[in-house]
């Protein structure tokens, strides 16, 4: 909105010095952490004591689950996601181009993913239950916004100098220049990755903080990434896929990781709110589609490593419970095998954290390995 209105004034020569700085996607960015995280923060309170009095005895635990959950855990709020919304809406809202497709279509798909989130937390916690939406209504809804949004992002994307094939075609790291063209088959390939990541995000959050710095870590990255491949220069320098109009993803990028340290103040062990399906369904959902606009979704599978890890551990499970009535870890998702192993909590945690800034480090290193 504010980047409207400076090329606004700028197309009617109307030249001030200071919103020039506006023309900057850096300065832009570190505009949208800090607006993210007021929000959050401004809002956290009050947030958490209304929901508190709305939702009486909070989220539902597991009662197949750790003990010390139930009882510690018990009566603790939910739907903490709607902070994340609140506070990436307004500072994309404020500090991105706002005619920029891939801007709305991730903002789209993370408003839409939070409102699903919203019903099934809504779900669990009016029928105190652990189940809520149906799980495969949830599907069905997420995969028809997902291929919604990815046929915009193909439709109406900036023609690459590369040629129009970019859009519709899978990248692939380390390989240079590697280009794998899916054609019309990229709508489900893009919507698989946008509901995987959004699912994947979803199982991580089981503990205190366990999800929201990972999702930080990961937005960080991506974001360093759509600067890169959204400039001509630097995508030219590391032979990377130019992809014009993708750096304005960045800020919304930015603005996750704002809202993310904003949510992590309330977040922390012993958390006052959990971010819900309505927080983690929408960060993961926004995690695909900034991976899909970026043409870097293979990366995402390594960047997002430990999303990938906990859901396959869930995978693993279900299946050989079912095969052969025995279960291959002690509790899934992964994290709780852990616990049940005797790891505290903030050790899961915080081991967790460290495997996804090491899983980050590797996606960003293969940028250069090419």
């Amino acid at each position: 909105m504010l980047y409207l209105l400076y090329l606004r004034l700028a197309e009617h020569h109307h030249y001030i010095p200071v919103l020039n700085l506006l023309r900057y996607l850096t300065f832009r960015g570190g505009l949208a952490v800090a607006t993210s995280q007021l929000v959050v923060v401004a809002m956290g309170s009050r947030f958490i004591r209304w929901m508190r009095a709305k939702q009486g005895r909070g989220q539902p635990i597991r009662t197949d689950g750790i003990q010390r959950h139930i009882t510690e855990k018990a009566g603790t709020p939910t739907m903490g996601g709607l902070m994340f919304l609140a506070g990436i809406t307004v500072a994309t809202l404020l500090w991105g181009d706002l005619t920029n497709v891939y801007v709305w279509m991730v903002l789209m798909v993370t408003l839409s993913f939070g409102a699903l989130g919203f019903m099934d937390d809504y779900a669990k916690v009016t029928k105190q239950t652990t189940a809520g939406l149906s799980g495969r209504l949830r599907l069905v809804a997420e995969s028809l916004i997902a291929i919604v949004a990815v046929a915009v992002m193909v439709v109406f994307a900036q023609h690459s100098p590369e040629g129009a094939n970019l859009s519709t075609s899978v990248a692939f790291p380390i390989f240079k220049r590697a280009l794998v063209n899916l054609s019309w088959f990229y709508l489900v390939f893009g919507a698989f990755i946008i509901v995987g990541a959004s699912n994947a995000v979803n199982f991580t959050d089981g503990l205190d903080g366990l999800a929201t710095v990972p999702v930080m870590i990961a937005a960080a990255t991506f974001g360093l990434i759509a600067y890169l491949v959204g400039n001509f220069r630097f995508a030219d320098y590391l032979q990377l896929h130019f992809v014009p109009g993708a750096g304005e993803v960045a800020i919304l990028c930015a603005a996750m990781v704002g809202a993310g340290l904003g949510f992590l103040w309330y977040n922390a062990p012993p958390a006052r709110i959990f971010m819900g399906d309505s927080g983690a369904l929408s960060l993961g959902g926004a995690l695909g589609a900034i991976a899909v606009a970026t043409k870097h979704e293979i990366v995402l599978g390594i960047v997002g490593g430990l999303f990938v890890v906990e859901t396959v551990s869930v995978i693993i499970q279900v299946l050989w419970f079912k095969r052969t009535g025995r279960r291959v870890f002690l509790m899934a998702p992964i994290h709780h095998h852990f616990e049940r192993l005797g790891w505290s909590e903030p050790t899961v945690v915080i081991r967790f954290w460290i495997v996804a800034i090491m899983l980050a480090l590797l996606g960003l290193s293969t940028l250069k390995l090419r």
